[in-house]
């Protein structure tokens, strides 16, 4: 996995404290729930034996998804982005006579209940390298929506 991938500041340090809290409290954890229940005999029958070793098994497969995220990481600097879309602005946007605020971020910082948007999403996608005034359809399950370029702020 030689891919870049594109971060806000904001961004990184969600992940490393996510990555940080996985490995110095949850795994410490999970790897004493796991001992305990081995001690139980059978591990054949145990079933808190094997959840237990299911979870930690995932939670080691997010801790490593993570810290190849963060290796490869390359933060985002919005400033003098020439008044376009770019990962790290914010995009105010005019749809059918609303107005809504979106951060553009990069695809392992999306949240859309939070208004973070990624890049690579279709409106993110479409937003990009756009300018104030600029107009963009997006495809949606309900037909084309048109968005109008409001304002962007680094």
């Amino acid at each position: 996995m030689n891919k870049h991938t594109q971060v806000t500041k904001d961004g990184l340090e969600a992940l490393k404290t996510e990555l940080n809290e996985l490995v110095e409290v949850k795994r410490p954890k999970m790897v004493a729930r796991l001992a305990n229940a081995r001690s139980q005999g059978d591990l054949s029958e145990n079933s808190d034996y094997q959840n237990a070793r299911d979870e930690l098994e995932f939670l080691d497969g997010r801790i490593s998804e993570l810290e190849e995220v963060i290796k490869s990481a390359v933060l985002v600097q919005p400033n003098g982005t020439k008044g376009e879309v770019v990962v790290g602005t914010k995009v105010k946007l005019k749809v059918n006579s609303q107005e809504h605020q979106y951060s553009i971020v990069g695809e392992w910082e999306a949240d859309p209940a939070a208004k973070k948007i990624s890049h690579t999403s279709p409106l993110g996608e479409a937003l990009m390298g756009k300018k104030k005034g600029d107009k963009v359809e997006v495809e949606a399950p309900a037909g084309k929506i048109v968005y109008e370029v409001l304002a962007i702020e680094s």
